[in-house]
């Protein structure tokens, strides 16, 4: 089961670049029936995994912007340890809920796209061009096509990494939901860049999450089908996205994460009452 699991968080984050941990957290903890934080912890490792193959997929294509990866990166790999400790800190019977509410926040926001901008959601496999010398963006490149390092650039980067970091460590989400649309606003990234780019900040921050798991307690063996199966489907998804992406399939990704965390949300409930 969890190999099943695991090829779900990859098939996911491969056709979307995103939404993948989101899916995972219900999965590991409705069917394997796992802790919150063993969930988390777990779901960091698999997405980190899946992202640095989606990586490497996409190195001959050019479509990571690094700058934007080390900047975005830095600040998710600063904050994911206070969202761990939060994680660690709160209990279950608030952190679940909280985790419901995200989930139908990003379902709303990948409901809105599907129906106002179908192409961004078939764009995951096109071509793109970063914004040269683009002034009406903060992060852009000089005539000379040198990365420009401006402040406000810096900041939103930061900031985005931050926000990405915290939910990292608190929900064990990998975080593309949030860094896709900030990367699209800040440089204005066609959005096959803006989802490599994703990809690297995930591998950088996800990982960074999962070794201060794996710090605090053993490793279940579970993980490694998780991983194997997140593995084979990101490199399933990255296959079929070429053919299947598009606002019809994204629909269909809010469908089943608003069903699973309302399912996951029940249960959780069901036994917090029998218990009580």
């Amino acid at each position: 089961m969890a190999l099943l699991i695991g090829a779900v968080i990859g098939l996911v984050l491969g056709l979307t670049g995103a939404g993948g941990s989101v899916m995972a957290l219900p999965l590991l903890m409705g069917v394997l029936g796992l802790s919150l934080s063993t969930s988390a912890g777990l779901s960091l490792g698999a997405v980190a995994l899946a992202a640095l193959f989606g990586v490497v997929l996409r190195w001959r294509k050019h479509e990571v912007v690094w700058p934007l990866v080390m900047v975005t990166g830095a600040g998710g790999i600063v904050m994911a340890p206070v969202g761990q400790w939060l994680s660690a800190h709160l209990p279950e019977s608030f952190l679940v809920p909280a985790f419901a509410v995200l989930v139908v926040v990003i379902a709303g926001r990948m409901w809105r796209q599907a129906n106002t901008d179908p192409e961004s959601t078939r764009a995951v496999r096109a071509g793109g061009v970063f914004g040269e010398g683009d002034s009406t963006v903060a992060c852009s490149l000089s005539p000379s096509g040198q990365f420009e390092w401006r402040w406000p650039c810096m900041q939103r980067l930061l900031l985005a990494g931050a926000v990405t970091g915290v939910l990292s460590g608190l929900f064990g989400v990998g975080g593309g939901f949030v860094i896709v649309p900030m990367l699209v606003l800040i440089s204005g990234l066609a959005m096959p860049q803006a989802v490599a780019t994703s990809l690297a900040v995930i591998v950088l921050v996800s990982g960074s999450g999962f070794v201060g798991f794996v710090w605090q307690q053993p490793l279940p063996i579970l993980f490694w089908p998780l991983a194997g199966g997140a593995l084979a489907g990101m490199l399933a998804g990255s296959v079929l996205g070429r053919f299947i992406a598009g606002p019809l399939l994204q629909k269909i990704f809010v469908v089943l994460m608003l069903l699973l965390v309302l399912w996951t949300t029940a249960q959780h409930f069901q036994v917090v009452l029998q218990t009580g």
